[in-house]
């Protein structure tokens, strides 16, 4: 299939806009269709999907910007795949808003939407390229401008995004790796052991898990742990090269071990290396368990890069990793993506996103990242006036304006050693709070220059500037819960980091739609003021 660009489209004389009357085209106007058509369609990039397509001359493509812009209006009104199909022939405003009212015949058909997904999936698993990423954040950009939206003010959010699967039980998590091989294996003509076969049996799932009584939970595990066994010896790398036997695998390594008389058990709970990596449910092998703020979460994590202008605002950014994956490695990678600011930019973020070297990395690119809330270790307040040098790697002088006699920078704890005179510290107005350690003949005082930046950090949130900023910030915490209520993001009907960011960077320019479609309806609205006549 040939990439060929939808840069044109004609009206015919067939066009359907041409049957309605004035009142229908008046409403059509008013639509949302409107908009879609007049500034999301046109701001498709197409060309970043030529990849997908072959270079030989062959029957052309379904138009790009048609399959995105139907994806994205498939999450903004919440639609199916096949309800967009079928509203895409039927509705007007969808055939507005994607500039095929002159088409002869609609140009999506049932497979054409799962069909580009899964070109956009063998694509970022060749490359490591996220297209789908590339053209939410470009289209983003070409909203903020028509919006008048500066990169001066953003803030930044992570939410959990649950996996679409169920927590199995040890059991059962034992019972479906060994079913799927087992039914694999007989699929390739495989004869099966008597005592196994069962696992390629109808129904056998609720028979083995629910009504066997004979064993408890525990010694059926350890039952169907042998039969693993077993399947793997008649294997005998046969079935490498499959799915199921490698999650079998991954299962065996991290659920059991072997004794030194070559026995293999379960392990008990303080044996498991990495209790948050481990397989949770081979429908989505990628999928992780996380405790975070009081609660249980299985799945995902997305982190939201939100900019902000005078009563408008609109989601620039996005990120989405296993939700092991922390905020402060979702900022370094944000600004590793940042240019060099000519003006000051700032990003508002709670306290996880900061740390020294974000807060530095940040200060390089021009930005002033401040976070609003404090974790870790609170040092005294009058540390703030500790001077250092600019290397941070030498006390020159403490609040009491006392100079050391001796200096020493430990790189390993990256903390200065600081000798100072034991009468100017013992006669100290500021010696309960310094608190050094006295030896004989001088006193000891080991400050690192982070100790002094965090105390900086901590004057700060007790002034009327911060209070405004962490006001500022509170404002992302609604696209969570937006993304959850209205978007459903917890039942993205997918499996697989890649394919449930790929719909979630969807639902992402289906919100964005949605705040460009609520700025022109406040632009009528001040229009409407000015001019009440």
């Amino acid at each position: 299939m040939a990439f060929v660009p939808n840069s044109s489209q004609q009206m015919s004389f067939t066009d359907s806009t041409f049957n309605l009357t004035e009142r229908e085209r008046r409403f059509l106007e008013k639509s949302w269709a409107k908009t879609f058509a007049d500034k999301i369609f046109p701001a498709i990039d197409e060309d970043i999907f030529s990849v997908l397509y072959s270079n030989k001359a062959s029957r052309p493509n379904t138009p790009v910007n048609v399959i995105v812009g139907a994806l994205i209006l498939k999450e903004a009104l919440g639609d199916s795949d096949d309800e967009i199909v079928q509203a895409l022939m039927f509705d007007i405003r969808y055939q507005y808003a994607l500039h095929t009212t002159s088409f002869e015949e609609q140009p999506l058909s049932d497979r054409t939407l799962s069909r580009f997904r899964a070109r956009c999936l063998a694509y970022e698993t060749e490359t490591g390229i996220d297209l789908i990423h590339i053209c939410v954040t470009s289209l983003a950009k070409e909203i903020a401008e028509f919006m008048r939206l500066t990169p001066a003010m953003q803030r930044m959010d992570s939410l959990m995004v649950a996996a679409n699967i169920r927590n199995l039980s040890l059991l059962e998590l034992f019972y479906t790796c060994v079913a799927n091989l087992a039914k694999v294996m007989v699929a390739k003509g495989i004869d099966l052991p008597t005592e196994q076969k069962h696992y390629a049996e109808k129904d056998d799932y609720n028979a083995f898990i629910y009504h066997q009584r004979k064993l408890d939970a525990n010694e059926r595990t350890i039952v169907v742990l042998h039969d693993a066994e077993k399947l793997l010896e008649i294997c005998e790398g046969g079935f490498d090269d499959t799915s199921e036997y490698q999650l079998l695998i991954r299962l065996l390594k991290e659920q059991t071990i072997t004794d030194d008389d070559g026995t293999r058990r379960l392990r008990d709970k303080k044996e498991k290396e990495d209790p948050s990596k481990v397989l949770l449910n081979p429908s989505d092998p990628e999928a992780i368990f996380r405790k975070k703020a009081g609660g249980k979460h299985l799945g995902y994590v997305a982190n939201l890069t939100e900019t902000v202008g005078e009563n408008k605002s609109l989601v620039t950014d996005y990120a989405y990793e296993q939700n092991i994956y922390s905020d402060s490695q979702f900022m370094k990678d944000h600004l590793d993506q940042e240019p060099v600011y000519d003006q000051e930019v700032l990003i508002v973020a709670d306290g996880a996103y900061g740390g020294e070297g974000n807060v530095a990395k940040a200060d390089e690119h021009g930005i002033r990242l401040i976070t609003t809330n404090f974790t870790g270790r609170k040092p005294a307040d009058i540390f703030v006036e500790f001077i250092f040098s600019e290397d941070g790697h030498e006390l020159i002088e403490c609040i009491n304006h006392k100079k050391p006699f001796y200096t020493h920078y430990d790189e390993h704890n990256d903390r200065c050693n600081t000798h100072f005179k034991k009468c100017d510290c013992e006669s100290c107005p500021y010696l309960q709070e310094c608190k050094p350690r006295f030896n004989v003949g001088y006193s000891l005082k080991e400050l690192s220059w982070k100790a002094v930046n965090r105390a900086k950090q901590l004057r700060f949130m007790k002034t009327e500037e911060f209070t405004k900023y962490a006001h500022f910030r509170n404002g992302v915490e609604a696209l969570p819960s937006l993304l959850r209520r209205k978007y459903r993001v917890d039942k993205i009907p997918a499996h697989g980091k890649k394919q449930t960011r790929l719909h979630f960077g969807f639902k992402i320019a289906a919100l964005n739609f949605h705040k460009l479609l609520d700025y022109e309806n406040s632009l009528i609205c001040c229009a409407c003021e000015n001019n009440p006549a």
